[in-house]
């Protein structure tokens, strides 16, 4: 098998405990500030922000729907949040995933904050300082409610997210009950600590200490059990569920002119025990934890759509998968 492991698909991985944060629109909680805001073109509005959880600036992209331009004070929308994967870039969903061109999304608003590179959705235990980034934080308790004080989101919320932001998705709804009407996770790493040496290795491919999120995984094993959703699948029972991943072989998008995924070291073993025609093992590796929370969640009476299909992490099957998951997400707006 080709040593073959996705760097964008390994920008997927971990996260951190500090101290647990504030209900949203608590008194004392942070709060983020507007800066500035753009058109980009069409119905996108790019919001600047000053944020005290990530220390500094922040990005959030909004699809606007019909009527937001003349919104009056009160007005309010169903609101979907879109978490992105492990580079953080929140214009993937207007970019590859072309979201402004689903009809479905004409009435409801499109939420899609950015985040630091590998920033896992999750607040970084930082060798036990905490601190920035608290990315988190930064989704929950800052985002929203902006988005519901300034911007017209509304308490009826859905969430989604690629990769890392499959996994955030399933992390922020499973461990805050009735926050979100729905969730999907699109080729996430949903139990990281079943692979925990895989998303370490990640996080030291492109340069960020690994330690800083979650801590070891045998030291500080609490940290990773308190933010892995495998652990916090009661949280879900009422909430429908979409999770997609595919087996790290080819698939329908990986024609001749596809590149194999890069080599990340720390995945040897990984590399030696799974099949020979597997040429993503990031995403071989999300597959096995989908499965597993699969049926953790079946077992416990969750309501879960779960589509597995042939591919790798990089072809491009997040889009396709959104669109498999809009009557699970927009059944709950």
């Amino acid at each position: 098998m080709s040593p073959a492991v996705s760097r964008r698909g390994l920008l997927a991985g971990t996260a951190a405990v500090a101290a647990a944060p504030a209900l949203l629109g608590a008194a004392g909680a942070p709060r983020a500030e507007a800066t500035g805001g753009r058109r980009r073109g069409g119905r996108v509005v790019e919001v600047s922000v000053d944020s005290p959880a990530l220390g500094g600036p922040g990005e959030i992209a909004l699809l606007t729907p019909r009527g937001w331009d003349r919104r009056r004070p009160g007005d309010r929308w169903p609101t979907l949040y879109l978490l992105p994967g492990g580079d953080g870039d929140h214009h993937v969903w207007t970019g590859e995933f072309a979201i402004q061109d689903i009809p479905e999304l004409a009435d409801v608003l499109v939420v899609m904050p950015a985040m630091p590179l590998f920033g896992f959705c999750t607040d970084w235990w930082n060798h036990g300082a905490g601190g920035p980034p608290a990315v988190e934080t930064f989704h929950l308790r800052e985002v929203i409610p902006l988005m519901e004080r300034e911007y017209g989101a509304g308490p009826v919320r859905a969430v989604a997210g690629e990769s890392q932001g499959g996994y955030g998705a399933l992390s922020y709804a499973s461990r805050n009950p009735g926050m979100f009407g729905a969730v999907a996770a699109f080729s996430g790493p949903v139990h990281p600590l079943a692979h925990p040496e895989v998303w370490l290795a990640g996080a030291r491919l492109v340069g960020v200490d690994p330690l800083a999120i979650w801590g070891d995984s045998v030291t500080q094993r609490r940290n990773w059990i308190a933010r892995d959703p495998y652990y916090h699948v009661r949280g879900l029972l009422g909430t429908p569920v979409y999770l997609s991943a595919g087996d790290g072989t080819r698939g329908e998008r990986e024609g001749p002119d596809w590149e194999e995924e890069i080599f990340i070291p720390g995945t040897e073993e990984w590399i030696e025990r799974l099949p020979d025609n597997v040429v993503s093992v990031t995403e071989a590796i999300i597959s096995r934890e989908t499965r597993a929370l699969t049926d953790r969640l079946i077992s416990v009476g969750v309501q879960v759509e779960a589509h597995f299909h042939p591919g790798t992490h990089t072809g491009g099957y997040g889009p396709g998968e959104l669109r498999r998951a809009l009557p699970v997400l927009l059944g709950a707006l």
